[in-house]
């Protein structure tokens, strides 16, 4: 009767914290989607340092990291991550103004696959990196028809190699510092992207409309996702996440479709759906070699 207690609150757990990935991408592609909306009015930059800076004070607020401050050892990973965490946001907005968001987050999931394929031990990780270059492939723009911006794709490889370090970077700080991580994290990013903000953007970002929207996008891509994301950290093996979060680039063209009214090509979709196929299977992939080098 225990064990069946046990399987049934495992199961529970397992089915809570699934429900929160999504929950997190949706909301975090949402945020996208109605971020998008003021870049004619304060630019990427100006969009991307109110996100930075709100989502900061809300983590700094919820969580209060100051209370427990990190060690001195600690501050180069933490900086690290922060750094790439503000840059992340940098670049995917930037490429988020000249591609599709469903494209651009496409490139981006990139990134966590790379740091799974360089740990790659099995010949069947070459299928999952012949899907990501055949996905790569269908979006370069080599085809009039289907060309996208080239600086566009430049930014999104760009927060595909941040995503790629913010992982390395958070590895070491999550365990140490949990929560405080994302908090102090933000502050990095937020110092990071205000100036930038500051100087393309000017006064209009203190304008109450924009400061509203601006908070709606704080919470919905920084602050909600991100305390979701670590509520799922607790429940999902890290295996399961992986291939949750390797629908992202899906949920991205979903929102970027029924929020902007961005449709994709037939075959835009298609390299979509094989860079997430790439990155779920090679997630999929070395779980079962963890599991078959522990037995």
């Amino acid at each position: 009767m225990t064990y069946i207690n046990q399987s049934r609150s495992v199961s529970t757990g397992m089915l809570v914290g699934s429900g929160a990935v999504i929950a997190s991408l949706i909301s975090q592609n949402v945020g996208a989607a109605f971020a998008k909306q003021l870049f004619p009015i304060v630019g990427a930059y100006g969009v991307t340092a109110l996100r930075t800076a709100l989502a900061a004070l809300l983590l700094l607020m919820l969580f209060r990291p100051w209370r427990r401050l990190p060690r001195r050892k600690l501050l180069p990973a933490l900086i690290g991550y922060g750094a790439m965490l503000g840059l992340m946001n940098l670049l995917i907005y930037q490429a988020f103004a000249r591609l599709p968001i469903g494209v651009a987050v496409g490139i981006e999931v990139l990134g966590p696959l790379a740091v799974v394929l360089l740990g790659a031990r099995s010949r069947r990780d070459l299928i999952w990196l012949a899907a990501a270059v055949a996905g790569l492939v269908l979006l370069l723009p080599v085809r009039s028809e289907t060309a996208l911006d080239s600086l566009g794709l430049a930014f999104a490889f760009g927060a595909a190699a941040c995503w790629a370090l913010y992982i390395l970077y958070g590895k070491r700080v999550s365990t140490i510092l949990g929560n405080d991580a994302v908090a102090w994290g933000m502050v990095t990013a937020a110092l990071i992207n205000l100036p930038m903000g500051i100087i393309t953007a000017g006064p209009v970002l203190l304008s109450p409309w924009v400061l509203g929207v601006g908070l709606i996008v704080a919470i919905l891509s920084s602050a909600l996702p991100y305390t979701l994301e670590m509520e799922a950290m607790r429940r999902v093996p890290a295996h399961v996440l992986g291939i949750l979060f390797s629908t992202a680039p899906a949920v991205a063209a979903t929102a970027g479709l029924f929020v902007l009214g961005e449709i994709l090509t037939p075959l835009q979709w298609g390299a979509i759906v094989l860079i997430m196929i790439a990155s779920g299977g090679s997630t999929a992939s070395a779980a079962t070699s963890i599991d078959e080098r522990q037995s």
